[in-house]
């Protein structure tokens, strides 16, 4: 092998090993897509360091990156998606959150929430006056990027836009006690969301923590899920249609306990951030 021949391939190795690294960096890291508010405008963006890059178009559609960026601390970050067409959440998907005696279902288990009980990072959980005070509930809320009509588990996480933080408010005797669970766990402001979507990782590999006035109530890995992301996709979207901007909130771990006004409760997932609001009580 001539010498020159020896310095190219070289060369050319150098390069591979650069793109694959970058690539890597890029996977590991992902991005933050967040909608957000400033003044009386209202747009998607990346998140980049303290700074927040404006999108033009739909995050659901057709956008671009712009050469607009905003100071984070400047914007009002609002739940990722508009308008989804439909809320929906899985129970009993973590063995530590089943009686222990109790066998984990076959196949996901979903109920339907209501796009109205969605709520913004820093917005305010009220308890209502005529029951017991409300639970929290960690969980890893799905965002679907793509339209998924009866998709395969292979081809699911390809209708994934990423995920984010959520917090499944429940109130436990409506939940006991009325035939549905449509205020129980569909209330207004029952179900925080945000504040970032992280897309463009492993998702298995990514720790939940949800801490109430500072203090570890509920952590789990997303791999400790009984049903995946992709499966939870795949069975869904045999009977129900999944739009763009829908979002999935996939199960809680571990055992909950009410809360009261005053209280702060977080939920942070690794890479996303955290989604923080305070309980209120109902004003009379």
């Amino acid at each position: 092998m001539t010498l020159q021949r020896m310095v190219v391939l070289l060369l050319l190795a150098g390069v591979g090993l650069s793109q694959s690294c970058q690539a890597g960096a890029r996977q590991d890291g992902g991005t933050r897509y967040l909608r957000f508010s400033l003044g009386e405008g209202e747009a998607y963006g990346i998140l980049e360091g303290d700074r927040v890059r404006e999108l033009k178009g739909d995050l659901f559609g057709t956008w671009e990156k712009t050469e607009t960026t905003h100071a984070l601390a400047d914007v009002t970050v609002l739940v990722p998606s508009k308008n989804p067409s439909k809320v929906l959440a899985l129970a009993g998907n973590y063995k530590s959150h089943l009686d222990e005696d109790a066998e984990p279902s076959p196949h996901p288990q979903p109920f339907i929430k209501l796009p109205s009980s969605l709520l913004a990072q820093g917005g305010e959980i009220v308890q209502p006056a005529d029951t017991d005070p409300v639970h929290y509930e960690a969980e890893v809320v799905v965002v679907i990027g793509k339209r998924a009509r009866n998709v395969s588990e292979e081809a699911a996480l390809d209708h994934v836009l990423g995920i984010t933080c959520g917090n499944d408010i429940s109130a436990r005797t409506w939940q006991k006690g009325d035939v549905q669970w449509w205020r129980a766990k569909a209330a207004d402001t029952f179900s925080p969301t945000g504040p970032y979507i992280l897309s463009g990782v492993d998702y298995s590999k990514l720790k939940m923590v949800l801490k109430l006035n500072g203090e570890v109530r509920q952590q789990a890995h997303i791999s400790d899920m009984i049903h995946g992301i992709a499966e939870t996709v795949s069975f869904i979207s045999r009977y129900v249609t999944l739009e763009p901007g829908d979002l999935i909130f996939t199960g809680t771990p571990g055992t909950t306990k009410g809360m009261q006004p005053g209280d702060e409760v977080t939920v942070e997932i690794d890479g996303v951030g955290v989604l923080k609001n305070r309980v209120v009580a109902a004003k009379p």
